[in-house]
């Protein structure tokens, strides 16, 4: 399975311009976006644009989407919430969670509840991509060179999950590929000239991503 992911578009017109010629050239089986995915205001032209690509689009909201933005993936054929949900393609399941760790930003939503994780590790399994906005906490979170800004939430449903790949966004700063442990860490922020990530779940196989 063919997996484009991209995070932290923040609504912005040439962002979404950037993305759809990705989509077109890479022919993926489905767009992950993995928070902020709209500003402020105005997301519908975003959600309708995502839409319009031909492929499924699974998100969660980041710390810069707003509510509304669940009704909007949810209203569109091709868009889905997948905030506490699980969804099989090509034999993978994508499990996701939305929010954003409280500090160093301000945010809008944030994991309020132990028992949030507690749902999602109930649907996470070895063959599981988890697609949330923070990255865990010391794997592609540096801020600034000085200190990690993860979420201690995520490293714990990591570790004790082992899912087969984790997608985030959120700190633009460390866009890129780590693993932890035995689980695929991709920090899929949009970031300066980069175009988020392609990964490859193979069937049977460990899943490879490259940065674009």
């Amino acid at each position: 399975m063919r997996i484009y992911a991209v995070a932290d578009l923040h609504g912005r017109a040439e962002r979404i311009r950037q993305i759809g010629r990705a989509v077109r050239r890479l022919r993926p089986d489905a767009l992950i976006a993995a928070g902020d995915i709209t500003g402020f205001f105005r997301p519908g032209p975003v959600i309708e644009a995502l839409n319009g690509w031909g492929i499924p689009v699974l998100a969660v909201r980041g710390n810069t989407d707003v509510k509304r933005v669940d009704n909007l993936l949810a209203h569109h054929t091709r868009t889905c919430d997948l905030h506490l949900r699980a969804v099989e393609m090509k034999g993978i399941r994508f499990v996701g969670i939305s929010g954003a760790v409280p500090v160093p930003f301000r945010t809008r939503i944030r994991f309020r509840e132990k028992a949030v994780l507690e749902r999602a590790a109930a649907l996470t399994d070895r063959q599981t991509v988890l697609v949330v906005h923070p990255p865990p906490r010391g794997t592609l979170d540096e801020v600034g060179g000085r200190f990690h800004a993860g979420s201690s939430g995520v490293k714990a449903l990591v570790e004790a999950c082992r899912p087969l790949a984790v997608i985030c966004g959120h700190i633009h700063e460390r866009p890129g590929i780590a693993v932890m442990g035995q689980t695929l860490v991709v920090n899929c922020a949009v970031a300066r000239n980069g175009s988020g990530a392609l990964i490859e779940c193979p069937e049977g196989g460990p899943p490879t991503a490259r940065m674009l």
